[in-house]
């Protein structure tokens, strides 16, 4: 198994190692990730949380309900400078993401139409290209139980809301 990836808040006051490599990358456009990514997405690695450790200090945390799943989304931050660093789930209680702008070397991370989905395009801002060859999603790509959604899957690069 890989050591995985570090990364760390801005301040250096907490750092982390994921011990493993993601299982998926999710690049997500709804409007949570949009207010807690600052940009139009959040790109999230995600990682089996028995593996990730933070090394250096302990964040905060802060907790609301998904709007799309009703389920708790836990944001763990650092208190001193604010910067978001993981996500955890109510939902997904052994996942993990991370906001992949905390990790040490963001580019080791990347997202491919093998490894990763495009969620909650419906929330996508107006102009926002969605890649050819990936799997897309109008909300989640699974319902509440489980169940898997259909993905849709563009053969060239798809303009949203044009």
């Amino acid at each position: 198994m890989s050591d995985g990836h570090a990364g760390r808040c801005l301040c250096g006051s907490l750092a982390y190692t994921t011990g493993s490599e993601p299982l998926w990358v999710t690049v997500c456009y709804c409007r949570f990730c949009q207010r807690a990514a600052g940009s139009d997405r959040m790109i999230e690695p995600i990682f089996e949380r028995e593996h990730f450790v933070f090394t250096e200090g302990k964040p905060s945390v802060y907790t609301l309900p998904s709007e799309g799943s009703g389920k708790d989304v836990n944001v763990h931050f650092c208190s001193r400078c604010g910067t978001k660093l993981a996500l955890t789930f109510e939902r997904w209680p052994d996942r993990l993401g991370i906001y992949i702008g905390t990790l040490d070397h963001p580019s080791s991370v990347l997202a491919s139409p093998e490894n990763s989905k495009h969620i909650f395009v419906s929330e996508a801002l107006p102009g926002t290209i969605l890649p050819a060859g990936f799997k897309t999603f109008d909300r989640h790509a699974t319902e509440n139980d489980g169940t898997p959604i259909e993905p849709t899957v563009h053969t060239s690069p798809h303009l949203v809301g044009c």
